[in-house]
């Protein structure tokens, strides 16, 4: 169990909960199982029959079950056949486990593990047997359910001595807050879930678990909030008639009301003399950029430094270009014709020559530079500041939270950190997730934006559909636009030939090879865009080229880019209008929302075309048609955040295979997850050290076990 499951105590094994209830009139159905997984069946043996293969030396045995719904074959071979020979005849009932695969065009199960129901049809048995709710458990192939819910019936004990058995449990909620909240005590929860009488006692079991997963994950960032509240931070006011007034008077537009909103939270914050801690979340394009630069403007005008950190040097070279172009002559203090209330902004990345990074260095150690935007390079070792007081971190989901802490240990106090993110993250998972974070949101779309148009190309079912899509994209072009091509990989990195023998049309489209932006483009240029200028821009691409590309590309030189996911975040060439994703299912959710953000960026519409060769009905064809149907970013997250489910939230991986969270549902239980951060808000303010709580002590150092700790404190 320790090996395949985690589960190496006890309190383990009791909190490995059921995944769902076997019930007699309510089985999963034969007719959709699931191809390759193990899957917990209970049904009735219709046929079993003995045949002999290779000269009578070889014996097999078929087993044909049903439940109503569909039949399944079971198949047993050699000396595995006596057993199940002589417990499976015509009309035992029993639970079977295994990994579902296809023989002969027919689904199967071979050599099952399988266990009889109910001796006999005795009314007293079946009526026992039809009255109980069967536990089936998350398992694996070395750790059938069965297994599991005898190991659990042996620390239970017999029926109706249970409490007993669970008297030693460390019980994480307070007395007063489950009688306040009408909670089951922690033994009766823990009866109820594994052996349940009703399925009341289901949900009663449930909602009582689910509090203490949401409050024990609460009151741990509610300490995190406590101690960042207790560090140092010098406070940064902007200078009444200084460089951010200046800024603000030759801006050509004015704010929208969310990023006026926005911007008063976080100078509020600035203001303090404890670090700001804020994320800040807005779809594409709604001027997040513009909020930070104004933030790090005020820094700078209160005599501080504010770096902006780009998760690559694409980026990191656009908002530098994109800032420098917004300042002016802002963004040329101390030189000739820049202003006098300007500052330098200059920009690091790892691929500069020495001499200009030895430049950039200087500025920025004798302050003569206030803002600085680079990749990762800014966190190096050599990299001195002359007074940090802002870190701003775009994408905050590409980076890893060592980086994060590196740069926040070089300011003389810990510097204000404001985390940007294009992702939109829905209410109840920045409350868990970022649970540290103070929240701003901007959910409107600057003046001037269009409307993406989004639409699903089956190219397989229709070929001419994907014609259609090439006809489109010339036709944006020749109205005086551009546009792009996005493929999932690069090409000439991996065999071709790995391209599995395909069984069915999904699996056909999920075999091959994903399509590579390097193939793509010479298609295009031989094909459907032979007249048009296409270039491609990719990672593996030196920093120069790719410069050199987005540049021309920006300037209208390009009339279509083929590139991969580089251009996901923050990219921005007002002209381009039309995008067409192939192997557009190979993306997440997110992912697509991202690219499509892309487009419509200036005054005319735009168009994002999913290319893919899933058939209709598939999930992924599913999961396309709604990233069509709606621009809602925060929708969209919602969906993307079912499919995926949510992984282990706290861990750095956010979906690993066994997540901290096994009752609570992040997407569903958003008004638990709301009342737990209030009282334990209450809690950690009352009693920080939580000296009157200790069994909440015990099971907080269980949670944040060595490695989840040093994360949070990383935050």
């Amino acid at each position: 169990m320790a090996d395949h499951l985690d589960l190496h105590t006890v309190g383990d094994l009791l909190h490995h909960y059921p995944r769902r209830y076997a019930e007699r009139g309510e089985l999963t159905r034969l007719s959709d199982l699931p191809l390759d997984e193990h899957v917990t069946v209970v049904a009735q043996v219709a046929d079993a029959r003995v045949h002999t293969f290779n000269g009578g030396r070889g014996r097999r045995l078929e087993v044909t079950i049903t439940d109503g719904s569909g039949r399944l074959q079971l198949v047993f071979f050699g000396k595995g056949v006596h057993k199940p020979r002589t417990e499976l005849q015509p009309g035992t009932r029993a639970m079977f486990a295994g990994k579902v695969s296809v023989f002969n065009r027919k689904r199967q199960l071979a050599h099952p593990e399988f266990k009889t129901l109910g001796a006999g049809s005795g009314a007293e048995a079946v009526k026992a047997f039809a009255h109980q709710l069967l536990p089936l458990y998350p398992a694996c192939k070395q750790m059938e359910s069965w297994q599991i819910q005898q190991a659990v019936d042996t620390v239970l004990g017999p029926a109706g001595h249970e409490e007993s058995a669970l008297a030693g449990l460390i019980d994480p909620l307070p007395e007063s807050l489950r009688e306040g909240r009408g909670l089951a005590t922690l033994p009766e929860a823990l009866r109820k879930i594994h052996r349940p009488g009703t399925k009341a006692d289901i949900a009663t079991a449930r909602d009582r678990l689910k509090w203490d997963e949401a409050f024990v994950l609460q009151v741990a960032l509610a300490r995190r909030r406590q101690a960042d509240a207790q560090l140092p931070a010098a406070p940064r006011k902007p200078a009444p008639d200084g460089l951010l007034t200046a800024f603000d008077a030759r801006l050509p537009f004015t704010l929208t009301e969310g990023q006026r909103r926005v911007s008063e939270e976080i100078f509020a914050d600035l203001a303090t003399d404890h670090p700001m801690h804020r994320l800040l979340q807005g779809e594409v394009g709604s001027g997040k950029t513009m909020v930070a630069l104004r933030a790090m403007l005020g820094v700078v005008d209160a005599g501080g430094q504010a770096a902006m950190l780009a998760p690559t040097e694409v980026l990191a070279q656009q908002h530098h270009r994109s800032i420098t172009e917004m300042m002016g002559e802002l963004a040329e203090g101390g030189m000739l014709g820049g202003a006098e209330q300007g500052t330098k902004v200059v920009l690091l990345t790892g691929s500069m020559g020495a001499a200009a990074r030895r430049q950039a260095l200087l500025d920025l150690v004798t302050g003569e530079a206030g803002i600085v935007i680079g990749t990762h390079a800014l966190i190096e070792d050599k990299v001195q500041f002359h007074d940090l007081g802002l870190v701003v971190v775009d994408e905050q989901h590409r980076f890893g939270v060592e980086q994060r802490d590196a740069l926040r240990s070089k300011g003389k106090q810990p510097p204000h950190l404001l985390v940007m993110t294009a992702t939109p993250i829905p209410r109840t998972v920045a409350m868990t997730v970022f649970g540290d974070l103070e929240t701003s949101v901007l959910d409107q779309l600057p003046s001037g934006r269009s409307p993406i148009a989004s639409h699903v190309v089956p190219a397989k079912d229709k070929p001419h559909f994907l014609a259609r899509a090439w006809e489109r994209v010339r036709e944006e072009v020749a109205a005086g636009h551009q546009g792009y091509v996005v493929c999932p990989r690069i090409g000439d990195e991996e065999d071709e030939s790995k391209a599995a023998k395909a069984k069915s049309p999904e699996d056909e489209a999920e075999k091959r090879p994903p399509l590579a932006v390097v193939d793509v483009a010479e298609q295009l240029v031989k094909g459907p865009l032979s007249d048009l200028r296409v270039e491609v821009l990719h990672g593996r691409m030196q920093p120069e080229a790719k410069d050199e590309v987005m540049r021309r590309f920006a300037a209208g030189e390009v009339d279509v880019l083929v590139a991969t996911t580089v251009i996901e975040v923050g990219v921005n060439v007002p002209n381009a209008t039309a995008m067409v994703i192939m192997d557009a299912d190979r993306f997440g959710v997110s992912q697509l929302h991202q690219l499509r953000g892309r487009v419509g960026r200036g005054s005319a519409a735009g168009l994002c075309l999913l290319v893919t060769d899933m058939p209709e009905g598939s999930p992924a064809r599913a999961r396309l048609g709604a990233v069509a149907a709606t621009l809602d970013g925060f929708e969209l997250s919602r969906i993307d955040l079912e499919q995926r489910r949510e992984g282990d939230v706290l861990g750095q991986a956010q979906s690993g295979v066994r997540s901290s969270l096994r009752v609570l549902a992040v997407i569903d239980d958003e008004e638990v997850i709301a009342a737990a951060r209030e009282e334990a808000a209450a809690i950690v303010a009352a009693d920080p050290e939580l000296g009157g709580y200790p069994q909440l002590r015990t099971a907080l150092d269980a949670l944040l076990d060595k490695e989840r700790a040093e994360f949070l404190d990383k935050g």
